[in-house]
């Protein structure tokens, strides 16, 4: 939910659970030439394992906050380091200097990576429904996807999960950019909608919505819909490069089990998840645990999938994910989409 998302040079917006974490222009350009060079690895030895967490402190990384509180890593046997990015750090940098061995980002932005030669693979799905959504006042006349021709649209920029979100209920109606206008208004959602200089704004339905509601603006969400197929993007996953996972695969099996306990004891218990996450966010009391608590309610029903499970990697999302980038423009080679991802490192049922 980095309000990420989405990642790459990420700047410091209002939000992202969750995300999550966006791709930036500088960072899309950097990662043309990180293909891996030989004898890197990116892992460390022994159990030691670092998590990039691609946004500075936030309650959307509760997860990892109670697994480490909660001694869920330490009971598994690996050493974890939760490591937040800074501002101007690009997404996958510290991962292809061996500096992390997995890395918190969508699954859309792993997918243009490896588009452009870093072998990252998607381990664990952690949002099982795309955070991003059109975010429109209660009253507009906004309804659905197709409504959207002719209307000014707001969006960060051209690059991470927002502007990716867009593409894809622009595509589930059968629109193009040129059927919209789309104005690009860096992380002033609340501003440039309250201001009326936008018709709807994109936006994370877990923390973005919430904040409006907060402020007084309540606004309804128009989400990539289910219907036709389902879903086509994948959100806020856990990836490692490969080279990783063939050298540490049974840490890094560890640790996606102790993480995904982390998850399950945040959504049973969202208080508690806060008051464990406190001593990772500074600042963290009074209003703002009220908030911190909003978001994490919020993002709860995210978390699992229609039957229930936590981590789940769907093939079928992300073959629709893989077309859908790609006819878009978004990567730079037609990728297979079995080429990102493994659920062989998922808790086996």
């Amino acid at each position: 939910m980095r309000s990420t998302r989405g990642t790459g040079k990420r700047p410091v917006p209002r939000r992202h659970a969750v995300g999550a974490a966006l791709l930036s222009v500088v960072a899309l350009a950097a990662l043309t030439s990180c293909a891996e060079e030989p004898g890197k690895s990116g892992g460390k030895n022994g159990d030691e394992i670092t998590l990039g967490l691609t946004y500075t402190p936030n309650i959307q990384f509760a997860p990892f906050y109670v697994a480490k509180e909660k001694g869920y890593y330490e009971d598994a046997g690996v050493d974890v380091t939760l490591r937040h990015h800074g501002a101007a750090e690009d997404l996958f940098g510290a991962l292809k200097q061996g500096d992390e061995d997995v890395v918190y980002a969508g699954g859309d932005e792993m997918l243009q990576a490896r588009s452009k030669n870093l072998p990252i693979v998607d381990i664990a799905t952690i949002y099982h429904r795309y955070p991003v959504a059109l975010l429109v006042p209660e009253d507009s006349d906004i309804k659905k996807p197709a409504d959207l021709k002719g209307r000014t649209i707001g969006t960060p920029g051209p690059y991470g999960e927002t502007y990716f979100g867009l593409l894809a209920l622009l595509k589930e109606a059968g629109l193009s950019e040129k059927d919209a206008k789309v104005k690009y208004i860096g992380f002033t959602q609340q501003a440039a909608l309250k201001g009326d200089k936008v018709d709807g704004v994109m936006g994370y339905i877990n923390n973005d919505a919430v904040t409006f509601k907060e402020s007084g603006t309540p606004v309804r969400a128009i989400t990539l819909s289910d219907e036709g197929g389902g879903q086509s993007l994948v959100g806020p996953s856990l990836g490692a490069k490969q080279s990783t996972l063939d050298d540490r695969g049974e840490d890094i099996r560890k640790f996606v089990d102790a993480s995904l306990r982390g998850m399950q004891y945040t959504i049973d218990h969202p208080e508690e998840a806060v008051e464990l996450s406190q001593k990772h966010i500074p600042g963290l009391n009074g209003d703002k645990k009220e908030n911190a608590l909003a978001v994490l309610k919020a993002t709860q029903p995210l978390m699992r999938n229609e039957r229930g499970e936590l981590g789940y990697i769907d093939p079928q999302v992300w073959d629709r994910m893989a077309e859908l980038m790609y006819d878009q423009g978004l990567l730079d080679k037609q990728i297979s989409a079995e080429q990102g991802y493994d659920a062989d490192y998922l808790p086996k049922s």
